[in-house]
């Protein structure tokens, strides 16, 4: 079982506005994580769009029935971190990574799936706060990608640099949280 019993340090954590989905099978099945190994990030391929409308998109699939999808996390274009499914929970996000996985959407202003700086800026505090919680590294972040071969975050795919220079900020940003 994640660890979430006792105090959770929430030095460095950002503002998160905490909007679960309802327990549902095609959104937040409430199929216990019984271990974090990693975190997957993602896009929303949907330009334009805010964290509450993909939240709300989510949310909308157990009346649709059209597909099974969410995420643990969604960081919005103006910085805003919305958590839709605990993190002691799976999401419907990273395919056979689900059971082990904290999955982290992010919105993104046009098609070229480039993240504004603000999103940017508050992928990299989420994911370093995730993985000095879950006692990972920028190692153990990976693209929905890495899992599946899906152009998955789109930007991150078409340039590794980006990727690679996301994950050291995770790793600065994991530094100055655990000194």
């Amino acid at each position: 079982m994640v660890q979430e019993t006792g105090q959770i340090d929430w030095k460095g954590a950002p503002e998160l506005d905490v909007e679960l989905l309802d327990v549902n099978e095609y959104s937040r099945p409430g199929a216990t994580l019984k271990q974090v190994n990693g975190i997957v990030i993602h896009y929303t391929a949907n330009p334009g769009s805010s964290a509450m409308a993909n939240r709300d998109y989510f949310e909308g699939l157990k009346d649709a029935h059209t597909t099974k999808a969410s995420s643990h996390f969604i960081v919005g274009l103006e910085g805003e971190v919305v958590q839709c499914i605990p993190t002691t929970e799976i999401a419907y996000a990273s395919n056979d990574r689900n059971g082990d996985t904290i999955s982290i959407e992010c919105c993104h202003p046009d098609d070229t799936g480039a993240f504004n700086t603000v999103t940017y800026q508050s992928m990299v505090q989420l994911t370093a706060w995730l993985c000095n919680r879950f006692g990972l590294t920028s190692q153990d972040v990976i693209r929905h990608y890495d899992v599946t071969g899906k152009i998955c975050p789109k930007y991150f795919v078409e340039h590794e640099d980006a990727w690679e220079q996301f994950k050291a900020d995770v790793q600065q940003q994991i530094g100055v949280l655990v000194s």
